[in-house]
């Protein structure tokens, strides 16, 4: 079950990630795809604020990982930089871990990444418009994908 979703703003984009976020419990795994700019950030930064972690999140581009602690912890990782790297950072640790986890650019470690998760690809469609489009992998994904109602 693929679903896409037609989003005008980014506060729509961001109503999205809170009714997830409220879906969501450790050790699930979203992995955001899109091009530069598409608000793969901005939807990680939505999600984080409703587990009600309130520290300032950013993308972790130079770092690779970044993880907070709210309701639930959240790993926030951008793996644009391990293309064409044998890296491993632990994946197992933290994708079976007691976290929440946001992959951005997961594509690039497709190998590493658990076999149940949640993909979710942005896509533009002008300047404010966008497509969101959300691929789960697994009965667990699937029944959260059927939750959002949207």
């Amino acid at each position: 079950m693929i679903k896409e979703i037609k989003v005008h703003s980014v506060q729509e984009t961001e109503a999205i990630a809170e009714r997830l976020a409220s879906l969501l419990a450790p050790p699930d795994v979203i992995l955001l795809e899109g091009d530069l700019g598409a608000g793969k950030t901005t939807f990680t930064k939505a999600l984080a604020k409703a587990l009600g972690i309130t520290r300032t999140v950013n993308s972790p581009t130079f770092t690779i990982l970044k993880q907070y602690e709210g309701r639930y912890p959240l790993n926030h990782l951008d793996v644009y930089r391990l293309a064409d790297s044998e890296e491993d950072l632990g994946w197992d640790e933290l994708f079976y871990g007691d976290a929440i986890s946001v992959v951005e650019w997961a594509h690039l470690i497709k190998d590493d990444l658990p076999p149940e998760r949640l993909e979710i690809r942005i896509a533009h469609q002008g300047e404010e418009s966008r497509t969101i489009t959300l691929e789960p992998t697994g009965a667990r994904y699937e029944t959260i994908c059927e939750e959002l109602a949207l």
